[in-house]
């Protein structure tokens, strides 16, 4: 399998989840993470179906945080706790990551996750909920956002993009990204256990400049469920948002990290973030210096002050 270097700058490999095509290479990669090192939490979500889970905490505005690939819902655990006491937050974990049952076997992932979304807010009676989601989690809650506009008050992306095959360069297509995904689904699937953790440890680096944080990626990454994992990848290197983005009506926040001491250099991520978004009517683009893909972990007194301006926007 071609590795993504040879398609994209190597700063740029630290972005999302294209990083996961490398599976053949380095056995694996993984995007996970929390502020410190930890195992893998079984939580009492208040509801939980075959695609999801959620814990809801705090009284107030609703605001759901939704994670990213391989991602434990434990990624928001920090901003969750500092936003509780002015807010209700709902905590969602993805079926299939972090320890969650998967039991939908080579099936789509992405669009059902949606859906479900969906379906707990509308049963919930939640009215236009804040959405902020981290990576894979940023590309469903805009999806969400363009399938369902009447449920969702404002989008907060971070890190993520509505096509991630784009890091191909700007003539990609979903066809072009197809193989990729395959193989990229592939990897996943292949490598042994030991190979797949190395794999995971090696990519880390990458994603996050916080020791502890690496570690737990590695966690939760080993205790996803490898087909959902293939599946979730597949979903999201063939999924093109873009063509929706000039009908939205729904608030976007678009938050994207550069880090020019082994991330995406400043002008590489505006360039890239501003080609991708362009269609997006009023998108309000914000890049974090200093920060990896996960922002929350890198930058987190930073990252809390954009929250709290996209709440109160």
């Amino acid at each position: 399998m071609l590795h993504l270097r040879h398609f994209v700058g190597r700063s740029t490999l630290r972005v999302l989840l294209l990083a996961s095509a490398s599976f053949a290479v380095a056995g694996g990669v993984v995007l996970a993470t929390h502020a410190e090192a930890a195992p893998v939490v079984q939580s009492s979500p208040v509801l939980a179906s075959d695609r999801l889970s959620v814990e809801v905490a705090g009284q107030g505005p609703d605001v759901i945080l939704i994670p990213g690939f391989a991602s434990s819902r434990e990624v928001w655990r920090a901003e969750a706790e500092r936003l509780k006491a002015t807010h209700r937050v709902h905590l969602v974990q993805l079926a299939g990551f972090a320890g969650e049952p998967w039991t939908h076997g080579d099936g789509p992932f992405v669009e059902p996750a949606v859906e479900a979304l969906a379906r707990y807010i509308r049963d919930s009676g939640l009215q236009r909920p804040a959405i902020i989601g981290h990576s894979m989690g940023g590309m469903s809650a805009v999806m969400l956002a363009q399938r369902h506009p009447d449920f969702v008050g404002r989008v907060m992306s971070v890190d993520s993009l509505p096509f991630f095959s784009a890091l191909f360069g700007p003539t990609a297509t979903v066809e072009s990204a197809r193989p990729f995904a395959q193989q990229a689904a592939a990897g996943i699937l292949a490598a042994d256990e030991a190979g797949f953790r190395a794999g995971q440890a090696q990519g880390a680096i990458g994603y996050s400049r916080t020791p502890a944080t690496r570690a737990a990626m590695v966690e939760w990454s080993v205790a996803s469920d490898r087909q959902a994992m293939a599946s979730a990848i597949s979903d999201v290197m063939t999924t093109d948002l873009r063509p929706g983005l000039a009908a939205m009506t729904t608030p976007v926040w678009a938050i994207y990290a550069a880090d020019e001491d082994g991330g995406a250099p400043a002008a590489m991520a505006d360039a890239l973030w501003t080609r991708e978004y362009a269609a997006l009517p009023g998108v309000r683009m914000i890049r974090v210096d200093g920060s990896r893909h996960f922002i929350m972990a890198d930058q987190p007194e930073r990252f809390a002050e954009i929250v709290d301006q996209f709440l109160a926007d």
